[in-house]
Order: C-alpha cells, then sequence, then structure tokens
C-alpha cells in the first residue's frame, strides 16, 4: 500500500476497471501525463466500453479488454483501482500477496491535493449537497466539485492552488480504500444512513464502517458535520477525533426551487459545511434560492395536462425512493419501482408506498420483491399494483394511469445494472419515453 505520493514517471501502472460508466477514464489519463506505462484491463469487451475509450483516443495506452491478464496484475508496479472493483478479486487478491502495490483514484488526489477538503458522504442526498455546498462556497472562494458527483480533479491538480477549497463526493465504495492512506477531509459531512450496497458490504456494520473513513483520519482541528436527526449517525460523535458539529434538517428554513422536505436537510447539511468556511447566511441563501437541482434527481422532465413527470433515476435506495413519495401529497404519484438487487429489504418501502402513492408500477429484479412488500401493507386495492416486464411498458403503464393533479414518478429504489448501463442511463431513457409518450409516438 502507497501511503505518500512517488513519482509515476516510468512506472508500470495497471488501470483495473475502466468503466461503461468512465469511473477509469480520468486517472488514466493523468497517469500518462505522469509519464506512467499505463495498461487499462477491464472484463467489459471494447463495444461495450466505447465511450470511455473514446476519451483516451490519441493516449499511449496498453487496452487488455474482454477479460483480465494475471501478468497486468503480477508484473504491474502499482495498481490503480476503479471503486466498482471487488476489493477482494481474487486477481487482486494475488497481486497483494505478491507484493503489487494498489491505489485509487481519490486516493491519488488526497495524497496530492494541497487546497483544503470538504466531503459529504452518506445513504441519500449526497449529490444534491455536494452541489449545494459547491454553490455556496462558490460566493467567496474558488472552487473545485468532484469524486462520485461529478468525475476525477486529478487533472485539475496543477489549477488547484492552496487557498482555493475542493468538494467531493465520496461514496462507501471510495471511502473503503482511504485507510491506505489515512486521510480524511478537513470538514466532512454525513447526510444519514440507510441499508445500501447491502451485495458489496455484506452487512450494515461494514456499511457504516467504511463510511466512517470520511472523518476517521481526521485531526484535531477538523470539523465532522452530522445530522441530528439520525439516530445511528449522532453516535458518531463520540468516535470523532476533531470537533463535531449537527445539523437540524427543521431548521429555519431556505427559499429553494427544488421540491421536497428532503431537499430543505440537504440545504441545511451545506450551509453547516459552508459555515466552516466562514460563509454567512445571507449569501448561502442567494446561492441556494438558485440551486436548479441536479440531473436524475426529483427532475421535473415534462408538465403535460395537469400530470407532472419525475425523473428521480439516482435514487438507488428504499429509503431514497420514500423521501421522493414523500414530496408529493397523498396519492398524487404514480410510482416506478424495481430495477437491480442489491440485497436491502422493501418492507419500509412497501409501508411508504402503500400509504402514500396512487399506483405501484413495478419493474425490474426487483420487481415482485417490491410488489409483495407493498401488499402486504396496503388495505383493499389502493395503491394499485401494476406489474410489468420491462421499462417501456413501465412508463407507458404510469403515463395511462395518471390524470390531472397527479405526478409519474421514477424513483426505483434500486440500482440500474438489471437493465441499464448506469442511472444516468435509464434517466434519460425515461425522459424520451415520456416524450414519445406525450406525443402520441408508440415506436
Amino acid at each position: 500500500m502507497m501511503s505518500a505520493p512517488v513519482s509515476l514517471a516510468g512506472r508500470r501502472v495497471t488501470v483495473v476497471g475502466l468503466g461503461r460508466f468512465g469511473g477509469g477514464v480520468g486517472v488514466t489519463r493523468w497517469l500518462c501525463a505522469q509519464g506512467a506505462r499505463v495498461t487499462v484491463s477491464d472484463k467489459a469487451p471494447p463495444d461495450e466500453l466505447a465511450d470511455s475509450l473514446g476519451q483516451l483516443e490519441g493516449l499511449d495506452v496498453a487496452l487488455h479488454l474482454g477479460g483480465h491478464d494475471k501478468a497486468d496484475f503480477l508484473e504491474a508496479d502499482l495498481l490503480v483501482v476503479n471503486p466498482a472493483v471487488e476489493p477482494d478479486a481474487p486477481l487482486l487478491t494475488a497481486a497483494g500477496e505478491a507484493g503489487v502495490a494498489r491505489t485509487t483514484e481519490i486516493n491519488l488526489f488526497l495524497q496530492r491535493c494541497r487546497a483544503p477538503v470538504a466531503g459529504v458522504t452518506g445513504s441519500v442526498g449526497k449529490s444534491t449537497v455536494t452541489a449545494m455546498i459547491g454553490d455556496i462556497l462558490a460566493t467567496g472562494y474558488t472552487v473545485h466539485v468532484g469524486g462520485n458527483i461529478g468525475g476525477s480533479l486529478l487533472e485539475d491538480l496543477p489549477r488547484i492552488a492552496d487557498e482555493h477549497l475542493v468538494v467531493l463526493e465520496l461514496s462507501s465504495f471510495q471511502l473503503e480504500a482511504t485507510p491506505a492512506v489515512g486521510i480524511s477531509p478537513h470538514v466532512a459531512v454525513v447526510t444519514n444512513l440507510a441499508p445500501n450496497h447491502l451485495d458489496r458490504h455484506g452487512t450494515m456494520g461494514a456499511y457504516a464502517d467504511a463510511k466512517k473513513n470520511i472523518f476517521r483520519f481526521q485531526n484535531a482541528d477538523d470539523v465532522l458535520i452530522l445530522n441530528s436527526a439520525d439516530a445511528e449517525i449522532v453516535k458518531w460523535r463520540e468516535e470523532a477525533p476533531g470537533k463535531a458539529v449537527f445539523f437540524d434538517p427543521g431548521d429555519k428554513p431556505f427559499e429553494l426551487a427544488v421540491a421536497g422536505r428532503h431537499n430543505q436537510a440537504n440545504a441545511q447539511a451545506a450551509w453547516a459545511a459552508a459555515r466552516q468556511f466562514g460563509i454567512s447566511r445571507a449569501p448561502a441563501a442567494a446561492a441556494l434560492r438558485d440551486f436548479p437541482g441536479l440531473p436524475h434527481r426529483l427532475q421535473l422532465v415534462a408538465d403535460h395536462r395537469g400530470v407532472r413527470y419525475y425523473n428521480d433515476s439516482k435514487c438507488t435506495t428504499p429509503g431514497g425512493a420514500i423521501v421522493a413519495l414523500e414530496a408529493f401529497g397523498p396519492r398524487e404519484a404514480v410510482l416506478i419501482a424495481g430495477g437491480y438487487d442489491k440485497g436491502v429489504g422493501f418492507d419500509e418501502l412497501g409501508k411508504a408506498i402503500a400509504h402514500r402513492a396512487k399506483v405501484l408500477v413495478a419493474v425490474g429484479a426487483t420487481r415482485d420483491g417490491i410488489a409483495a412488500a407493498v401488499e402486504k401493507h396496503r388495505a383493499g386495492e389502493v395503491p394499485e399494483i401494476v406489474p410489468v416486464d420491462d421499462f417501456g411498458s413501465a412508463v407507458r403503464a404510469a403515463a395511462e394511469r395518471a390524470g390531472p393533479g397527479d405526478v409519474v414518478l421514477l424513483s426505483p429504489a434500486c440500482a440500474s445494472y438489471d437493465m441499464f448501463t448506469n442511472y444516468e442511463q435509464r434517466g434519460d431513457t425515461f425522459t424520451e419515453l415520456v416524450g414519445r409518450h406525450l406525443r402520441g409516438d408508440r415506436t
């Protein structure tokens, strides 16, 4: 493991996992700029990586795609592992036993970033909070926003000065690896904690332990910001090496353009972080008032004949879908939910859908599990439960059951990998299908 920056010039570096989502593109480009001898290894074939490969055009990179070659792992000087790759994959284990060093894109960045860092993690809301913090801090600083929300900032390092600020969204997958460098952000925000990614972490304890790395390596002058309404993470203050402060989701509200009580909570978290850098409430309120929201997060994509259509494809947890439902009135939502199974339970989601939704359109690998959870809690025939076999049928069924005053809400509560490359493709497909339906185009 690497604990301090070293020169990468001339070193044999294998990037493990380029990714359909482009997760390995930024670090590959940066490694080439450092003079490293770079190999990219990915199990996916070239045709499935076309977008990512297009961003590497012209670089001196060896591309070993469609499967992994053991030599790329055992003969490398360094492995840079995509967060989506299982950390105990057999070839990674073999490389570790052979003494091959391993790191990640986010660790490479944290080791080299000169500016103070604010990091955000949590089960729900971390992307929005990250973006809100960036907008607020930009009223007084030069700010760089990246991590899980916006890709690698490694190529921006020469332009990141000591007096700038960096805001990073940090997933549990990214945080899993940070003990290797022993670095946590100067200001760490934890929005909440709910079951997620149990297919990867196995237990809630392991999931929470990965999240705690956002503050585990802080110093006495660093700050941990916690949600006072989340009983579990409130306890984390006892483990904070530095100062622990709380944000109250129900504090004095901000004027927001984005819908939902949860966005008030997001704004309070962002404001709590910005205060640590000396930003006063007035400029923070102005920035939050202008905040337009993020694509695929309760994004209004159509308003037709009294029916509003919302793309919340980024919602990949049951807790996130509950939050989305609560943004609208009882029995207003015709909900499309379901997708890849991450091993989390749906009982609480089923209860929320049964009490609040007008219709559930269930789709994907978790279709039957979500439908059964709703059936368990509903009284009578409301909400209507409509199981469908494909995503196009889901959008059509939802649109046909919505009337004036209703919302058609894509808030899947699950990852997208059973039907789509990523949540962005799922959200874009939803938006396209809604447009087709409203035009009367059935093709």
